[in-house]
């Protein structure tokens, strides 16, 4: 089968599918082979464009999958702003630039709340719960703007993945004793027990409005409703692991079945 017959993609995570030539992502447009450029200008879908390539491909009017998938990538600025367009239930949060922010945020937000990183951080890490003035002092001093968000008191969160429209994977993160964070990698446990059907309609539900060709949602419940906390792109795969599964053949399954 030559690099014609099968669907292209440039990032790796298809590779072990037989429908795809994954072409791997050059720094340069001219490092491509004359048949691999071809075949990237021929193909009706680019798949796993990266973010060097993801942009130039919608420019001249070229599918892409996944959507919104690095656009969205590690920015919790957008990310809450498509939720709250969409009038999707999310932690209440704003963003404070400019000056007097300590003021602002303590009028608007009380004790405690939630800060972040809000460009770039990941597994855990840019997140602090702010108890006192002092901590948001200190946060202020590193963060321009301040994501800001509301608490809410929950011992466990769940992570829902995602692709094309289908749920393939979701489980219980619950908190360390010493850490208020959900993250795996802060010392969380993962629980397969018990997955309410209603939280994965609402997680996939969240996905199909949002747009999101592959994300890995983390959910939770408060006060009789569920939240999206936030969505990954590049999620963890203990989960994954520990249930002996492998994503790169659940979208290789996925992929020769033609679901994406």
């Amino acid at each position: 089968m030559t690099i014609n017959d099968k669907r292209i993609s440039l990032g790796k995570r298809l590779r072990s599918s037989r429908s795809f030539h994954c072409l791997g992502t050059l720094p340069n447009w001219q490092d491509y082979p004359a048949v691999r450029k071809d075949a990237l200008r021929n193909a009706a879908v680019v798949y796993y464009p990266s973010t060097l390539y993801e942009d130039l491909f919608e420019s001249i009017g070229k599918s892409v999958f996944p959507s919104n998938f690095y656009s969205l990538m590690g920015n919790k600025i957008r990310q809450t702003a498509v939720f709250q367009l969409l009038g999707i239930n999310h932690p209440r949060t704003r963003l404070y630039y400019g000056r007097n922010r300590m003021r602002r945020i303590l009028e608007d937000f009380p004790l405690p709340f939630v800060a972040k990183t809000p460009v770039g951080s990941s597994q855990g890490r840019g997140v602090w719960l702010i108890n006192r003035e002092h901590q948001l002092r200190d946060y202020l001093h590193d963060h321009r703007p301040a994501y800001v968000q509301q608490y809410l008191p929950i011992d466990r969160d769940l992570r829902v993945v995602i692709v094309a429209g289908q749920v393939v994977h979701s489980y219980w993160r619950i908190q360390a004793a010493d850490n208020f964070r959900n993250n795996v990698s802060q010392g969380a446990r993962i629980c397969y027990d018990d997955i309410p059907d209603d939280a994965l309609k609402f997680a996939g539900d969240v996905a199909i409005r949002c747009g999101f060709g592959e994300v890995g949602l983390d959910v939770c419940h408060f006060e009789d409703r569920y939240y999206v906390l936030e969505a990954n792109m590049v999620y963890g795969l203990e989960g994954f692991r520990q249930a002996g599964l492998d994503i790169h053949e659940i979208l290789a399954d996925l992929a020769d079945r033609g679901l994406i």
